[in-house]
């Protein structure tokens, strides 16, 4: 789905600035009582960040890129044969553009808020909770509660995300050791053994050590796409061999597995938070622009050709369907489960600094202990899910349907009513509103639909594809 490890640096570097923790994060009652009429229209948020290392518009659109693209890349083509080639190929541009458009939604409510309230910057969850004290009186009380849910969501869909490297990563160590050992050994079992190597390599708790498995991760993927991609090109039939459209009730499962390929929400503020110039960043053509064209149209080439390729025996991640026999084919699906492996470590950091940040004040002694402690019972529940959920079609859709229809279409939505509620306004005849209205409504269709099907799909009752 998505890479944070610049997410990891960048988010640290942002908070550098020169502002109480507390009101960065929009939680003091003067920003609450604070009159408008004191707020200063010329303050000028980027000029207040204090930044040790700015990235640079070429820098930002490359994180945005390596942020973006990730695993989830493997996965559209299952997407696509839940969805039929030329419908999916038309639904993942548009997908894709709204969820680009959410995301310009987000950067300029915090925008906004940063020169309202007089602050450098603001995380996603920072931008709901000033937006709900900024906004209507009625919703002041409730700033805490969506900071907490925004935050929840994040934990859910990251540590969700380390359940589906696991499965990933043991389908993919499967295939390879039963070629060569000549039996069929249970890919639970596969499940279990990564639990030692998970834990060892998540009891590292300094961010700059993971670094080199970054890199290494990230070049495997490049090695490893290139080839699978010499692969699909290989003896492709006709477009229509292919249906065009799939069956309806196949839709919900589509859904879910491009938002959770596209969306890197989690991302993008922290990105934004850390450039040298970031007006750049949502203007035309921009870096979001920019970087979220090129990712919607690699996504969608290799749905589009990997789901021509393989057709109805395409596999929930293209890698499973490369031939076995094969050395080359090999090498691929071992160098992107090393690389996914390496992955996971970088997705469990952030969680887990978020569940740490909110739990340690209550371990006055021995913390050390007990942070220890926190970090292998998530690696055991993590693997005990996957265990429980090896199908790894349908969780990537459960995941994306669940946590990003919800940070990455309804959430943003909802923070530029609250921001606009009073001023400047929502426009003629509240366009705004009903914008927002109909994009949170698309946003809890796709998450209803999405996780009733998902489950469905786990439970082995549904009609879609992608064990």
């Amino acid at each position: 789905q998505k890479d944070t490890s610049n997410f990891l640096y960048s988010k640290y570097k942002a908070e550098m600035n020169d502002v109480p923790a507390q009101q960065a994060a929009g939680s003091t009652l003067p920003l609450v009582h604070m009159s408008r009429d004191l707020e200063s229209n010329d303050y000028d948020p980027f000029k207040n960040r204090k930044l040790t290392h700015p990235t640079s518009d070429a820098e930002t659109l490359i994180h945005l890129l390596k942020g973006s693209l990730g695993s989830g890349i493997l996965a559209m083509p299952l997407a696509f044969l839940n969805s039929g080639l030329w419908f999916g190929l038309v639904a993942t541009f548009i997908v894709g553009a709204i969820c680009t458009y959410c995301v310009h939604i987000l950067v300029k409510c915090a925008h906004i808020l940063c020169r309202r309230r007089q602050i450098p910057s603001l995380g996603f969850a920072d931008v709901a909770e000033t937006a709900f004290l900024d906004g209507p009186e009625a919703l002041h009380k409730w700033s805490r509660m969506i900071r907490f849910v925004i935050n929840s969501f994040l934990v859910v869909d990251l540590l969700g995300c380390c359940c589906v490297y696991i499965v990933f990563v043991a389908r993919n160590i499967k295939q390879i050791a039963d070629h060569y050992l000549g039996v069929d050994i249970d890919v639970q079992l596969y499940m279990a053994m990564l639990l030692l190597p998970l834990i060892l390599v998540n009891l590292i708790r300094n961010l700059k050590w993971l670094a080199p498995f970054s890199m290494i991760a990230n070049l495997l993927i490049g090695v490893g796409m290139c080839i699978t991609l010499y692969y699909i090109v290989i003896d492709l039939p006709s477009p229509s061999s292919r249906p065009a459209v799939a069956h309806f009730s196949q839709m919900p499962l589509f859904f879910g597995t491009v938002i959770f390929a596209l969306e890197g929400i989690g991302v993008v503020m922290s990105l934004e938070n850390n450039m040298k110039t970031p007006a750049h960043f949502i203007g035309c053509p921009g870096v979001l622009n920019t970087g979220m064209t090129v990712v919607i149209i690699l996504y969608s080439g290799v749905g589009f050709l990997g789901y021509l390729r393989y057709g109805e025996e395409t596999a929930s991640s293209i890698t499973l369907n490369l031939p076995i026999d094969e050395m080359l084919a090999q090498s691929v699906k071992l160098m992107i489960a090393i690389a996914i492996f390496f992955t996971y470590a970088l997705q469990f950091y952030v969680p887990m600094e978020i569940i740490w940040k909110n739990i340690q004040d209550r371990f006055s002694e021995r913390k050390n202990i007990a942070e220890y402690s926190l970090r292998v019972v998530l690696v055991i529940a993590t693997v005990a899910i996957a265990i429980a959920v090896p199908n790894l079609g349908p969780l990537i859709s459960l995941i994306g349907a669940v946590c990003l229809s919800t940070l990455g279409l309804i959430f943003p939505s909802l923070i530029e009513i609250v921001v606009y509620w009073e001023e400047p306004g929502l426009g003629r005849f509240n366009w705004i509103l009903w914008k927002n209205i109909a994009l949170m409504l698309f946003g809890l269709i796709g998450f209803v639909t999405g996780t009733y099907v998902s489950i469905l799909e786990i439970l082995g009752e549904g009609s879609g594809g992608g064990h």
